[in-house]
């Protein structure tokens, strides 16, 4: 029996190496970019930043950021409103298939939240709200560091029930 254990222990430490070879470090990549956002609320532009990590090659995680640029000005009941994206942030999963070296399709999923502000003449209010993302998108790599990153991701919110559909256009950058 003791004979036993001392070969199980010999072959562990001469299959640890290899065991070890296997397991890679995690990639990491940036994105900057523009997004259009449209909901029931409104059209609203934001720029969007990116920072994820992928475990292996079809399975990561991203966190992002944006912060609103554009704002939309409608009217209701002959008083003028403008509706503000303040910011979003989020975290997702995701989960890639590269086609080539050079292009790669993803889905991702995740939870975020967005702040809108509305102001007309002498009223202002503000609301965040929590939403369950999901989303595809495409990444192409010109030189494989130095690419460009399109998406679509629906925003499901969980208090009224509102949605948005988030275009958006990236520079993308492994590191």
């Amino acid at each position: 029996m003791r004979n036993i254990l001392i070969a199980a222990a010999a072959v562990s430490a001469i299959a640890a190496p290899a065991m070890a070879q296997s397991v890679q470090s995690p990639t990491y990549y940036g994105a900057l970019g523009y997004s259009q956002l449209d909901g029931s609320q409104g059209d609203l532009g934001a720029v969007t930043g990116r920072l994820g990590a992928k475990f292996t090659p079809n399975l990561g995680v991203e966190g992002e950021v944006s912060v609103g640029v554009k704002n939309d000005n409608f009217t209701v009941a002959g008083t003028d409103v403008r509706l503000k994206h303040r910011y979003d942030a989020a975290v997702y999963g995701v989960a890639t298939l590269p086609v080539t070296p050079q292009f790669e399709v993803f889905g991702r999923v995740g939870y975020g939240t967005t702040e809108l502000e509305a102001r007309a003449p002498g009223v202002s209010a503000r609301e965040d709200g929590d939403s369950f993302n999901y989303g595809a998108g495409a990444n192409y790599f010109f030189d494989g560091q130095n690419g460009v990153r399109g998406d679509w991701t629906r925003r499901d919110f969980r208090s009224g029930g509102g949605e948005a559909d988030i275009y958006s256009v990236n520079y993308v950058r492994r590191f």
